[in-house]
């Protein structure tokens, strides 16, 4: 089995969305998304993209998929990475692609200077609360916000 991380290229809109709705349904909001295709291609790629993506492969085949973009803190005075979803197939779990995705995009904080990571996860998901505290996420309880910052972001990135 080969797992691999890729940033999202123009011809990925359609897996993105696929996967957006996929995400939706497992939440338990699968009429919530109603971005179209050609939006999600003008949000990622288009002349101002507010978004970027990252698609994850086993055996070259896409497995799941991340989307995020950049927020900023007044009280670091730096940006950070906002994730919006991350999502892997039911039979992709457990192959590591999720954590690929998080050690990808701690990375890339790294590289860019970004002082946080972070991203909501919804409270009934435990499978997913479990996840996020092995890798160093910690609760920002009043808010529901994950955050991986620090010493365990840059254990994420595979830097520590």
């Amino acid at each position: 089995m080969t797992l691999t991380i890729r940033p999202a290229k123009p011809g990925d809109a359609a897996t993105v969305l696929h996967f957006a709705k996929e995400l939706a349904t497992y939440e338990r909001e699968p009429d919530a998304v109603v971005t179209t295709e050609a939006m999600m291609h003008e949000a990622l790629f288009g002349e101002k993209p507010m978004a970027e993506a990252l698609i994850a492969e086993v055996d070259g085949a896409a497995v799941g998929f991340a989307v995020f973009y950049h927020n900023f803190s007044t009280w670091t005075g730096r940006k950070g990475i906002w994730l919006d979803d991350l999502y892997v197939t039911p039979e992709a779990r457990g192959s590591g692609a999720g954590k690929a995705l998080l050690r990808h995009l701690a990375g890339i904080c790294l590289d860019r200077d970004c002082a946080r990571f972070e991203w909501w996860v919804l409270d009934w998901n435990e499978p997913a609360i479990g996840f996020y505290r092995s890798i160093g996420a910690e609760a920002m309880d009043e808010w529901t916000v994950q955050r991986v910052s620090g010493d365990a972001l840059a254990r994420l990135a595979g830097r520590g």
